[in-house]
């Protein structure tokens, strides 16, 4: 892979990003702003997750089965939407949570984990997406995998710093919220909801 092939890949993948926050990121200022962006960052490593074995899977040639199955795309698809309002309500009516740092959570890093990797999974046309990025930058003449190696972990570095970025910057909203706690479960709640309805009407975006 020459340096021109590689850098007009991040160009697309910079364009691909530059735009509004999709279901993963609101869930990752969602929980950001209720334990801290350090904390969920097992939201990331869930959501990264996810986008790897959806990398693999279009490496393996799945995007072919996937987008033949309309049924299958959308029973992932609305799983997820119905997990991520489940979560939504759920905190909704949760009772106002400590909101200070104390190094404890009610909520395990295993869930956190576990709703970074649904909700990137629930979206099928991932695998489309890779599939039909990735070919545009590879070498048919270069050994493959290597390739795809250094395209995939590119894309995961990135979409791993800017979730970082976006919780952080959620968290440091956070003082404003410490005299309602109440509060901060309607926006926490309300956004997961926003998130199932961003990954109800999405086509074609891993976000």
């Amino acid at each position: 892979m020459t340096l021109d092939i590689y850098l007009a890949y991040l160009a697309v993948v910079a364009i691909f990003f530059a735009t509004p926050p999709g279901p993963s990121q609101v869930l990752m200022i969602s929980n950001s702003l209720r334990h801290g962006w350090k904390r969920s960052t097992a939201t990331i490593a869930g959501d990264l997750t996810a986008n790897s074995l959806q990398m693999m899977a279009a490496g393996f040639g799945l995007a072919v089965l996937i987008s033949n199955s309309a049924a299958t795309m959308n029973v992932i698809k609305w799983l997820g939407v119905a997990y991520l309002v489940y979560i939504g309500i759920k905190t909704l009516r949760a009772p106002p949570p400590s909101l200070e740092r104390d190094g404890t959570s009610r909520t395990s890093a295993r869930r956190l984990f576990f709703q970074g990797f649904a909700t990137s999974a629930s979206n099928p046309k991932a695998v489309l997406f890779f599939a039909a990025l990735f070919p545009q930058f590879i070498d048919p003449l270069l050994p493959i995998w290597p390739q795809l190696l250094i395209l995939g972990s590119t894309y995961l570095i990135i979409d791993g710093v800017l979730l970082v970025v976006w919780g952080a910057g959620a968290e440091r909203a956070l003082g404003k919220l410490r005299q309602n706690a109440r509060l901060l479960n309607r926006i926490s709640g309300g956004m997961m909801i926003g998130a199932a309805g961003l990954l109800a009407t999405k086509n074609m975006d891993v976000h």
